[in-house]
């Protein structure tokens, strides 16, 4: 499995790298049934178990789904395109949850290009990894 490369920025310029990747809000296209949209999210406010399985990111691994780091299609188009294998999704554990519920991380290979979505892929935010 390919873990895409990963690179810590500090301060004004992890902003800068979110402000340059995303440009604010990215409204869904006009046939998308649902509102759907790129938003930005500090480190610090997400949930704690998002927390873990970006550091077992960082770290390589082990991960607790065969799914996780598998490659993401951004078939709903929401984030940014790029070729095929550009992003990879990880699962963000959903306590109380029987299945890997519907939080993910979904790393880019950008450096601190990492998207939070709460709801399955129906919004993402980008992580600010500066606040």
């Amino acid at each position: 499995m390919r873990i895409p490369p990963r690179f810590t920025l500090f301060g004004g310029a992890a902003a800068l790298v979110s402000t340059l990747l995303v440009g604010g809000s990215v409204a869904a296209p006009a046939s998308a049934a649902t509102a759907s949209y790129v938003g930005q999210i500090c480190y610090s406010d997400l949930p704690s178990q998002a927390h873990d399985t970006l550091g077992l990111i960082d770290a390589g691994g082990p991960f607790p789904y065969s799914q996780d780091g598998t490659v993401f299609s951004n078939r709903e188009g929401i984030l940014p395109s790029e070729s095929n294998g550009y992003y990879h999704e990880y699962t963000v554990e959903t306590p109380g949850s029987s299945t890997r519920g519907a939080r993910r991380i979904v790393t880019g290979e950008s450096q601190d290009q990492d998207y939070y979505t709460a709801d399955h892929y129906a919004s993402f935010d980008l992580v600010d990894h500066g606040c």
